[in-house]
């Protein structure tokens, strides 16, 4: 399955040297407002230790690790929802996704040009999330308009939108997300085909410069603002140093830590952000392992086993007969197939099992 997530945020605050340290893929990186316009996409691999171990049990020709989606999205700036900078563009790939990651930028650097000539982090944030929540208004507005002759002819569909329109509307007014409005089994579906903007997750990427200035290192009272901020409104967030990440793109291991630490960085705050992604879109893994190849599949919580199995072909899901199941480490520890069948720690699964994250499965078909 392919999700995305789009990164998101104002010019200048490292959104591209993020891509690039996230996909080892170059694209533009300048020091200047819309130095992206056309967005670019990278595949990237879920850092997995689960799935390098099973490879080495199963000594297996091939691994593969699960993956997700980014798009680098151009700068957003005040007055994108009315089409300011390349406000409608930017708009449109943003709608495109699944989630956000918002890139703020929370250190000093005289170098480096902010779009506003200084460094206020919550700022940023609001200035961005009213983009977003403008644009969502403009389309709940435009509904609620275009629904109305449905309504007088007492069409069902458009009488419980329109209430759930009507809730969303006030959100918006008020300045919240629309993703805070609770919605009916009914109204979801409905809303759904809007595709707004500020109903999608968004996960905060704090962007530090290792060595640098960094609020959240100097107790400064901006910093101190945007936790608070984040927690009044339960909202998830890393901490990543992208141009470092994206320096040390092409090592690994210990020679990457070394470098890392002389640099200044502390941890591979990278790895945090494709693990943080993933958990957002409410993502999990399975494995299958063999000689051939040890792969992760790439599902949403909560599949079932005939439903799991359409990651590897979609055939498996009307021809599924059953579907043998174990537990990741539970293989690891007992040694082979042979001898968790002999234990009784290989089970058999019907349609109605709900696969969990880090099962190794082998479908019947």
């Amino acid at each position: 399955m392919s999700l995305s997530i789009g990164i998101v945020g104002l010019p200048n605050v490292g959104k591209s040297t993020l891509f690039n340290a996230l996909t080892k893929k170059s694209v533009l990186a300048a020091n200047y407002p819309f130095a992206t316009i056309d967005p670019s996409v990278g595949v990237v691999a879920v850092p997995d230790d689960r799935l390098w171990k099973l490879s080495e049990f199963s000594k297996s020709k091939k691994t593969v690790p699960a993956s997700v989606e980014f798009v680098d999205i151009a700068g957003l700036v005040k007055g994108a929802s009315e089409g300011e900078g390349l406000g409608n563009q930017f708009l449109t790939n943003i709608r495109e996704t699944d989630a956000i990651a918002e890139v703020v930028r929370i250190f000093e650097d005289s170098d480096i040009i902010h779009v506003d000539n200084k460094i206020d982090p919550l700022k940023d944030v609001e200035v961005i999330n009213l983009e977003l929540i403008l644009a969502d208004l403009q389309t709940v507005s435009k509904r609620l308009h275009n629904i109305k002759s449905d309504i007088k002819k007492g069409v069902k569909n458009a009488i419980i939108e329109n209430e759930a329109l009507a809730r969303l509307e006030k959100a918006l007014q008020d300045g919240k997300l629309t993703r805070t409005v609770e919605l009916s089994e009914f109204e979801r579906p409905l809303i759904q085909q809007l595709n707004l903007l500020t109903v999608k997750p968004i996960l905060y990427v704090l962007n530090k410069k290792g060595g640098g200035k960094n609020l959240d290192e100097l107790g400064d009272p901006r910093f101190e603002k945007l936790m608070q901020f984040l927690k009044s409104t339960n909202s998830s967030y890393v901490l990543v140093d992208a141009k470092i990440e994206e320096d040390l793109k092409e090592l690994v291991g210990e020679e990457k830590e070394m470098f890392r630490k002389e640099l200044g960085g502390k941890d591979d705050g990278v790895n945090s952000l494709i693990r943080a992604g993933y958990d957002m879109l409410g993502l999990i893994t399975y494995f299958t392992t063999g000689e051939d190849e040890t792969r992760g599949w790439v599902i949403e919580r909560g599949w079932t086993a005939p439903l799991a199995g359409t990651a590897i072909h979609t055939d498996f899901k009307d021809k599924f007969v059953r579907a043998e199941v174990i537990e990741w480490n539970k293989l690891l520890e007992v040694g082979s197939y042979a001898a968790a069948r002999e234990k009784g720690c290989l089970r058999t699964e019907g349609k109605e099992y709900i696969v969990k994250d880090g099962d190794v499965i082998e479908f019947k078909i």
